[in-house]
């Protein structure tokens, strides 16, 4: 329970955020939800209209593509932790700019040490270049385990890719089901 407190309280100092233009031009901030003790956090990118709009991570066509996807794999939404690299919608739903996602680091920084996933699943390049390797092509790297800070990273494709191109869908399922089976307990192959 302590973790979850910590981790309203922190909610509440991030909505005071000024270190960088986002939240000047968006509604509020979108800190990140779900349940902290799960053990797996996913990452995307930042906020769109329907996010800054709720106040609620990946809700948008996106979030309801990784709801569908998070059901296959038996593991329901409010079982996991999600949250972005960048708390506040970036202007016309643009990628974060690296002077933006620097300033925002902090408050990733600061969930995942409260929350201390044990798997985190990068949603998109921007999130795998952000926690895996700055020079990471989501491309290469999806569906391959890496270990940073003790904890296992797997990069795949952001959903709103799958809903672009259908056709990375099935990687996609294949990299969740990875994380599953070492979620319950199997050992990963880590590069």
């Amino acid at each position: 329970m302590a973790g979850r407190s910590e981790l309203a309280a922190y909610e509440q100092a991030v909505k005071e955020c000024v270190l960088c233009g986002l939240r000047n031009g968006c509604r509020q901030v979108v800190f990140g939800e779900g349940d902290p003790a799960s053990g797996i956090m996913f990452v995307g990118e930042g906020p769109g209209a329907q996010e800054d709009r709720l106040g609620r991570p990946f809700v948008g066509a996106a979030g309801q593509l990784l709801d569908r996807i998070l059901a296959a794999a038996h593991l329901p939404r409010l079982q996991v932790y999600i949250t972005n690299i960048v708390k506040c919608r970036p202007p016309g739903n643009r990628l974060p700019l690296p002077l933006e996602v620097k300033a925002c680091r902090c408050h990733l920084d600061r969930q995942l040490q409260i929350i201390n996933p044990q798997i985190i699943v990068c949603l998109g390049a921007l999130a795998t270049k952000s926690l895996v390797d700055a020079e990471a092509q989501i491309s290469r790297v999806r569906g391959i385990w890496f270990q940073r800070d003790g904890r296992l990273i797997m990069p795949t494709y952001h959903p709103a890719a799958l809903l672009r191109d259908p056709a990375k869908k099935r990687p996609v399922w294949e990299d969740i089901q990875r994380v599953m089976v070492v979620y319950r307990g199997e050992k990963a192959e880590i590069t």
